[in-house]
């Protein structure tokens, strides 16, 4: 065992002891116990000050240090607090969201070469399965900027293959108490599989996957566990002999912080990258569809405008040209009149925005997303 799992193993012992002690009305036996935790998880966040986990020593730390003061006050148990350390069998969907997606191709602007590859790589095994006798990619990564439309994808394709659609973060993955993460991570594969064996397409969505993959100097235990867990899960549902449509689909931002032997089981790597003039123009047109526009709109000067804007920079533009209409009418309207409503949102209203609004991704970013591109992309 590691100096870090050991310490881990050392910080949830006193935590679950203090709080049985605690539970017990003892408060003099509790204190001392609660402050050895916090002692430990100082002690983690310490000697590992870059591991992910860092937050959820100190969330514990917080914790531990408020209930301290309360037993001095002689307070009750706070609930929330026995939650945070109690060793239950919970729900796995209180960790993963598994649902249905309402996201169509239509609803993406553009990417085209992005939308194709996807096709290839997941629609087409899907509805053809017989044709593709040397397997399918079962690792997809989409990288690029974010706000790009990389979620966006991931649902889309699920509403496309009506596939059962997993959404996980590394918060979902990482936050439960030390040492569980990799339990997590075996548990989500279990019923991505005996979902996907039951003939039911899954995808499992796993967004900033850097922040779990990622490579990094002095991992805690629970890094590398979870780490190899996912791995190994990796490698079983890469098998071309398994038939079964369960796709892993990993996002991110910083691809160059991917380890290099998790980009191996990624097969197909796919750039989605800032948008272009016509998918700009097209996501005005997405975001603008239900809104009451003056005739003097020009969406295509807005698009020309926007260059080096992401999708997600265009739909704050086009959200706060509404609220600042909104605000206007509440202002110096008749809010309570419900036969009312604000003014059509102008050209002036979006150009004052433009003006004022930098894009959001920086052009040393862009140069670093074109050279992990030459060295590694595989659509």
């Amino acid at each position: 065992m590691s100096a870090s799992e050991e310490l881990e193993r050392l910080a949830a012992k006193y935590a679950g002891e203090a709080i049985t002690m605690d539970r017990r009305g003892a408060a003099h036996q509790a204190l001392p116990k609660y402050q050895r935790a916090v002692e430990i998880l100082l002690k983690l966040s310490s000697l590992y000050p870059n591991t992910p986990q860092k937050k959820i020593y100190m969330s514990r730390v917080r914790a531990y240090r408020n209930r301290i003061e309360e037993l001095k006050e002689g307070k009750e148990l706070n609930a929330r607090l026995e939650g945070i350390d109690r060793d239950i069998k919970v729900n796995f969907d209180q960790f993963i969201i598994s649902e249905k997606q309402n996201v169509r191709w239509s609803d993406v602007a553009n990417l085209k070469d992005a939308k194709k590859a996807i096709e290839e790589a997941i629609v087409f095994p899907v509805k053809r399965p017989d044709l593709f006798t040397l397997g399918w990619p079962r690792g997809i990564l989409f990288y690029g900027p974010p706000g790009c439309g990389k979620t966006l994808l991931a649902s889309a394709v699920a509403t496309e293959i009506d596939a059962v659609f997993y959404y996980v973060d590394s918060a979902s993955l990482m936050s439960k108490w030390l040492g569980e993460s990799e339990k997590n991570v075996a548990k989500l594969f279990k019923d991505a599989r005996e979902t996907a064996s039951k003939g039911q397409p899954v995808i499992v969505f796993i967004d900033e996957i850097d922040s779990i993959l990622g490579r990094r100097l002095g991992e805690v235990g629970g890094e590398v566990r979870t780490r190899n867990q996912f791995l190994k899960e990796m490698d079983g549902i890469l098998d071309k002999n398994k038939r079964i449509h369960l796709y892993v689909i990993g996002a991110t931002n910083r691809p160059w912080d991917l380890d290099e032997a998790f980009i191996r089981r990624f097969q197909r790597r796919i750039h989605v990258p800032l948008p272009e003039f016509e998918a700009r123009l097209e996501i005005f047109n997405i975001q603008t569809r239900n809104l009451r526009l003056g005739s003097d709109v020009d969406l295509r000067q807005l698009a020309n405008l926007t260059e080096g804007h992401s999708g997600s920079d265009i739909r704050d533009i086009v959200q706060t040209g509404h609220i600042r209409v909104i605000r206007e009418f509440f202002e110096n309207g008749n809010p309570e009149d419900s036969k009312s409503g604000p003014r059509e949102v102008t050209q002036l209203d979006f150009m004052d925005i433009v003006e004022k609004r930098r894009p959001s991704v920086s052009q040393k970013n862009l140069v670093q997303f074109e050279v992990w591109a030459h060295q590694f992309n595989a659509a």
